[in-house]
């Protein structure tokens, strides 16, 4: 071979092998680096970073791309930036760090509606009615004030101080405070107190990390006074944590129920069964539920209605019957992600239908119920014959969209007209009977029980001081309007400045008197229906 055509093999060899290298050490590049075929999310961030033509922070395209990715699932998972973190944890768990006040903005100011006893608020002095005009030496009155601002500024790390410059109705002068920050628990159970001889009512707003042991409380508390039947109102109850809902349930049924089971791709099935230690088997019991009752506030229906253990009254319910799971980010933002459905007793889910990613239409269901005539009439609404189930004693029930209820209550629409919403949706309503409370709290504060303080205030003529009080703000007085809702405006206005002095506990029995789904209620447990339908299902049980 001469020495050209050894020049020509060796290059040509040299080439081959060159390419194979080369092939190989980027097939392993390829293997290490974030690829378009397979993390393409991630391989784009890598390019934008590398390549883009101006400077951009990744974290904050990433903190916009993320929520976007999970609007694509179902309604209900969601992505938690670790600037909201604390905040949507707070409103489920036991205790958060603050001054101890409950508050309303009127008038582009920071009213203290009511002090929580033993609170820090109390502690230095604060009062009802006073009027919150800087924190920390910088003025905090006008219209940019929101209620997130306020707890934002409120609340802090305990321990800490914030300064308030309070203004206050007997004092000419603005009063200062240093209030330390201290722990204020946060309350799921609003009110408990006996609606009638031996009738108690329990209202929950929410399923949190201390619900079960408020509510057990407050089952006792009745017990105390007589009460051996319940009624449990879940109306506008979100949801909230799986267990307390489990837990409150258990507390009402023998043993050996089935509560509830969740299951998911993931994840087998998983029965959460009565254990038979609650302290209330045999007492009758009656659920109220709403349209905005909704996920745990479900679960506790859903087992009372499947075992027949209680009736559930009211209109139909929201219709979430997924399982969320948060798991923690290393940024300290958060993944709600949904992991499972639950099912009742009787094996249905009653989540409504969705479609991937399309948010609008699932938000807007309440509002198409609302306009279908849902909330007036039980006939307007459509049930999935399709996804029928059976009750322990053979009742009929459905999945697919909510619980209904076994004794449906329209709403409530008497005295309700375009004046009363002029004055409820001004905020003239709340506004007047706050000051109201202010002005004569010292004349107020001598009586000690709700039912001293209405028959006072029945005597003084409210509503048309509240209709002064309105069209001297902008809302003219319509009487004919005025008198077709003067029976709600009496009750809603005595309610309102109970409140204002002696707190919930005399705000409910008031507000409640003439609820037209707990008359129903009371009338179910005097009737026997509820106990009827429970020793049925008990002998249903025995027979199998």
């Amino acid at each position: 071979m001469n020495n050209n055509k050894k020049f020509i093999f060796y290059l040509s060899l040299t080439l081959i092998l060159g390419v194979m290298i080369g092939a190989y050490f980027s097939h392993i590049l390829l293997k290490r680096l974030p690829s378009l075929n397979g993390n393409k999310l991630g391989a784009i961030v890598n390019l934008i970073s590398e390549k883009y033509v101006d400077s951009i922070s990744v974290d904050q395209l990433m903190e916009k791309a993320i929520p976007n990715i999970i609007s694509g699932l179902d309604p209900h998972s969601v992505y938690i930036p670790a600037s909201d973190l604390e905040a949507v944890n707070e409103d489920l768990e036991g205790s958060f760090s603050g001054i101890g006040i409950q508050f309303s903005i009127m008038n582009d100011t920071v009213s203290v509606v009511s002090v929580i006893t033993g609170g820090p608020s109390e502690k230095v002095g604060i009062m009802p009615g006073d009027r919150i005009i800087s924190i920390n030496d910088s003025v905090f009155v006008g219209k940019n004030i929101t209620n997130e601002r306020v707890m934002k500024k409120l609340r802090g790390k305990e321990g800490s101080t914030v300064k308030l410059g309070i203004k206050r109705r007997s004092s000419h002068t603005v009063l200062v405070y240093n209030i330390k920050r201290g722990e204020i628990p946060v309350n799921s159970v609003d009110v408990a107190y006996p609606v009638q001889p031996s009738i108690g009512y329990v209202k929950i707003s929410k399923f949190g990390s201390n619900t079960y042991n408020e509510f057990v409380a407050a089952l006792a508390k009745l017990r105390a006074q007589k009460c051996s039947s319940f009624i449990i109102d879940l109306r506008g109850n979100p949801g909230g944590f799986l267990d307390a809902s489990i837990n409150m349930v258990n507390e009402f049924l023998p043993q050996g129920r089935l509560i509830v089971y969740t299951q998911g791709k993931t994840m087998p099935r998983s029965d959460a069964v009565s254990t038979g230690s609650g302290s209330f088997q045999s007492n009758q019991v009656v659920v109220l539920l709403d349209e905005f009752s909704a996920s745990s506030s479900e679960i506790f229906a859903g087992a009372i209605q499947d075992n027949d253990r209680g009736l559930i009254i009211g209109r139909r319910s929201y219709g979430k019957g997924l399982v969320q799971q948060q798991y923690q980010l290393a940024d300290g933002s958060a993944l709600r992600l949904t992991i499972a459905r639950y099912y009742t007793p009787s094996g249905r889910c009653i989540q409504k239908d969705y479609v991937m990613g399309d948010q609008k239409d699932y938000e807007d269901d309440i509002m198409n119920r609302y306009l279908h005539g849902e909330f007036d009439s039980k006939d307007s609404i459509k049930l999935n014959k399709k996804k029928e189930f059976k009750t322990l004693t053979g009742r009929k029930v459905y999945g697919g969209g909510g619980i209904m209820p076994d004794i449906f209550v329209p709403r409530e629409s008497d005295g309700v007209n375009s004046y009363y919403n002029s004055l409820v949706n001004s905020s003239l309503l709340y506004q007047f009977c706050f000051e109201y409370a202010d002005k004569h709290r010292q004349a107020l504060k001598q009586f000690k029980n709700y039912r001293q303080l209405q028959v006072y205030l029945n005597g003084q003529d409210l509503v048309d001081q509240l209709a002064d009080f309105a069209h001297e703000r902008g809302v003219r007085r319509r009487p004919i309007y005025l008198e077709m809702s003067r029976a709600l405006l009496e009750v809603q206005t005595e309610a309102y400045i109970a409140r204002n002095i002696l707190g919930d506990e005399a705000f409910y029995p008031i507000f409640m008197q003439d609820d037209q789904t707990l008359s129903q209620a009371i009338n179910a447990i005097k009737t026997k229906q509820a106990l009827n339908l429970s020793l049925k299902a008990q002998n249903v049980r025995r027979s199998k």
